[in-house]
């Protein structure tokens, strides 16, 4: 509610298929900025789990934010991406594991919130954000399907996401922190250098059924 007090609402958002911008309709405003800005701190929060994992991410995100705001000439927003970044990355330090410091669940919240928020500012670049954040979002959206289909509570915290499932197939933390961090650093390159939608939306598909196939086979090994 604080992003619709300050007017910071999903009105539009680029088409991943063709790069046009939809415009929605004005009764979903609230509706849609509500789903984006919680899906957005969930993510955020359930990502954090191992130590530097959410707080790297969320720096990769905020240096691929900013420097698309610049790009776009953006000048009034991206110090907000940059303040982020310098945030992040400070925390960071404390962070690594074995961590001298943790956000928590207010730190993960706030977080999530200055994400969300920035990817409207930024102009609601929808495949920029899934490319950077897909990992997490996919991951979010298997837990809670695999939860439910389990009869349990989708809320309810447990062992099920995937930095999880790779740190009990024997990875060591620091291997689980650093391959998210590649591929998120990958794909919020690709996000900014390829400038048609459809390579965007290949790209989108592959890093789709690369998740969801770890995801399946780790299921199955448990």
């Amino acid at each position: 509610m604080l992003a619709i007090a300050a007017l910071i609402i999903l009105e539009q958002f680029n088409n991943p298929l063709t790069g046009a911008l939809i415009n929605a309709p004005w009764i979903l405003y609230v509706p849609l900025t509500i789903f984006w800005i919680t899906g957005m701190i969930v993510t955020v929060n359930w990502l954090d789990g191992l130590d530097g994992l959410a707080t790297g991410v969320a720096a990769i995100m905020a240096a691929v934010l900013a420097f698309h705001m610049v790009r776009m000439g953006q000048y009034s927003v991206a110090p907000q991406a940059l303040a982020l970044l310098g945030a992040a990355l400070g925390f960071l330090v404390f962070n690594l594991h074995p961590a001298r410091a943790h956000m928590g669940s207010s730190g993960s919240f706030v977080l999530g919130y200055i994400l969300a928020a920035l990817g409207l500012i930024a102009g609601a670049r929808v495949a920029m954000v899934l490319m950077v954040m897909g990992i997490p979002i996919l991951d979010v959206a298997w837990t809670i399907i695999d939860r439910m289909r389990h009869g349990l509570n989708p809320g309810q915290g447990d062992r099920r996401h995937l930095h999880y499932r790779l740190q009990d197939a024997g990875l060591s933390i620091r291997s689980i922190v650093g391959l998210y961090w590649g591929v998120c650093a990958i794909f919020g390159i690709l996000a900014l250098a390829l400038s048609t939608a459809l390579y965007k939306l290949l790209a989108l598909a592959f890093l789709g059924v690369f998740t969801v196939g770890i995801l399946i086979h780790l299921s199955r090994e448990r």
